[in-house]
């Protein structure tokens, strides 16, 4: 019985734990990404934020079309969408980056961290319904 609950529970959200695996990687990325720069090149924290973002962002469009929804058809309309959502992330990450190293004088490799959390629940609502459901064929 309770074996059984489980196997219908993970049935059940197998999209978005699938979707949370890719987006660790997406954002395991990202944080190299962003790490890299500000260690190597010495940028800012919001440049830096966003080059990882973009870097994160295009790895989980390939990875999600690819193996979660499984989706080959209107490929660039559903990039597009998926940028939308991710720039919407990007602009919520910022925010709280800002909030937390410059307004609180948290370290700005913890708060990177801590807005990825918060960023892949918003977008993972957004892009099962904006960029993989919407445009669904048959």
């Amino acid at each position: 019985m309770f074996i059984r609950g489980l196997i219908m529970r993970f049935r059940r959200n197998q999209r978005f734990l699938l979707y949370c695996v890719i987006g660790a990687t997406g954002a395991s990325f990202d944080f190299l990404v962003y790490s890299g720069l500000l260690k190597t090149f010495a940028t800012t924290i919001q440049i830096a934020n966003a080059a990882g973002y973009l870097c994160g962002t295009i790895l989980s469009f390939i990875l999600n079309a690819r193996f979660n929804f499984k989706t080959r058809d209107f490929v660039a309309l559903r990039f597009v969408s998926f940028c939308a959502v991710g720039f919407i992330g990007w602009a919520a990450s910022a925010a709280f980056l800002y909030l937390l190293v410059n307004r609180f004088g948290f370290d700005k490799y913890l708060s990177k961290l801590m807005t990825i959390v918060v960023v892949v629940l918003v977008q993972y609502n957004l892009n099962r319904v904006l960029s993989f459901r919407i445009l669904k064929t048959k």
